[in-house]
This record gives structure tokens, sequence and C-alpha cells, in this order.
């Protein structure tokens, strides 16, 4: 991997949007987010979700088709030459994704489900695990041995908050040196600002807060960022309110990368 991303000298970022709505919209986010981490020289790897199964209503957006998903994803691994990465659910789905993206992410509702993450491990793929909101940060050395004892060294760990009582997620960033014990860490900047649990069944948030939560991120000593974005959140199918617009990132990664060489 971790030659791919982990870099002594900047942060890596995990960025797209939440899931992918068509292939226009997928390319031409990945493709302005390449543009500018090349420019600050940050690793970069591009995240859609192929398919939502956690969703808080059943009428809500779950995707355009799985191998059509997926499909877009490994065009823009082809065509860009960059990293792909998406959630998967399920152990079944483990081999499926495998075969057209290159780092497995483990939502973190399922960060205890042992038989999905042995499949992730045993795919050979970088598996990425979403600390649950529910867990300690020190309950994440489980999750990772898991992985390891799988034949896998290559696990990533990423901090999205804790459940604060019913509509909120805070960030205990005591967590992030902990977690940094068994593996590399990213900090989830936007899942991280979500009011989940709205009575109106869709997901709130605060994205307001992204470069508070960026910057707290950087200074507490994370290997990477993931932070969903998308030309228009307010349209986004999914997680559109915690999402940060596109038009942004340049500004915020800038000031992200100008903090770290300051650490």
């Amino acid at each position: 991997m971790k030659a791919s991303i982990l870099h002594k000298d900047n942060f890596f970022l995990i960025a797209g949007p939440c899931v992918i709505e068509s292939r226009e919209m997928a390319f031409d986010i990945a493709i302005y987010l390449h543009e500018v981490c090349l420019k600050y020289q940050i690793p970069f790897i591009f995240k859609g979700s192929y398919r939502k199964a956690n969703r808080s209503r059943i009428d809500s957006f779950k995707g355009i088709g799985d191998l059509k998903a997926l499909n877009i994803l490994k065009d823009i691994s082809k065509e860009l030459n960059i990293l792909t990465t998406t959630d998967i659910h399920s152990a079944e789905e483990a081999s499926l994704a495998a075969e057209y993206v290159d780092i497995l992410q483990i939502p973190a509702f399922l960060c205890r489900q042992t038989d999905l993450l042995v499949a992730a491990a045993k795919t050979g793929k970088i598996v990425n695990i979403k600390k649950g909101q529910f867990l300690s940060p020190d309950s994440m050395k489980f999750a990772v041995q898991k992985i390891k004892d799988s034949g896998n060294d290559e696990v990533l760990i990423t901090e999205r908050g804790s459940q604060f009582g019913y509509h909120e997620l805070v960030v205990d960033f005591k967590g992030i040196p902990k977690m940094r014990q068994f593996a590399p860490v990213i900090m989830d900047v936007t899942h991280s600002l979500q009011q989940p649990n709205q009575a109106n069944g869709v997901t709130g948030g605060q994205p307001e807060l992204i470069e508070t939560i960026a910057k707290a991120g950087i200074a507490s000593g994370v290997d990477g960022l993931f932070i969903e974005t998308h030309p228009k959140p307010s349209e986004a199918l999914s997680d559109g309110a915690n999402m940060l617009p596109l038009e942004q990132i340049d500004q915020l990664l800038h000031k992200l990368v100008r903090l770290k060489k300051a650490l």
C-alpha cells in the first residue's frame, strides 16, 4: 500500500461523492479532485459508493445499479491512474467489489462483523475499517487484528465520530494517537458532522464545521482525510447535508497543506 498513499511529509485524501449518481458526475468530480491533489502533492483515492445499503428510509436513493457503478469506478481508476474505494456490506460483496476497486471500505455499523472483515481481508485488497459510532478507539485493535489474522496487513482505520445522544456525533481526538498504534488513521471529516436519526428520516449535517474538524485532524496527527464532496450538495442523492461543495476543496486543501508543513 502503503507506499502508494502514505507520505511522511503530507496527508493523503480519500474524497468523492457519497454515491455514484452517474458516469459524467463521477468523472467530473474525480478529474477535478485529481488535479487539485496533484497541485498540492497529496496522494489521492477517489471514493464513491456503488450502492447505499444503510439508508434512513426505504424510498431513499440506493444507486444506479451495482455493476454499472462498479464499472465507472474501474474506468476512473484506469483512465486517471488513481486508486479507488467503495464500501461493502456483506461477505459476498467483498469478492465482487474487489474486482473493480483498490480499497474495500467497511462501514462503521459493520465494523464488528467478523465474516465481512475476513472476506474483505482475503481479497488481498487494502481494507479501510470505519470505527463504529458505538466503539472506543481502543476497541478497534480487535477489528484490525481480524484483518491481520486473515493474512492481510494492508489495513486502515477511519475515525468518524461517536454517538452523543440521539442526533449528534462528537470526535474524541485522543483516539487518533491510540488507534495509530494499530494502523494508519484517517479522519472522516464530513461523516463526523452528520446529525443522524432526524425525525423526517433525512440525515442532517453541519458542513460549516468541515474546516474545523479537518484542521483538528491534521493537528492530531492523522495519516489521511476523508471528505465527501459534490458540485451541488443540495442536489446530492445521498448525504448532501454534510458534504463540502466541490468548488471549496482547493482552498481547504491549501490551508491544510500549510498546516501540515507547519507541524
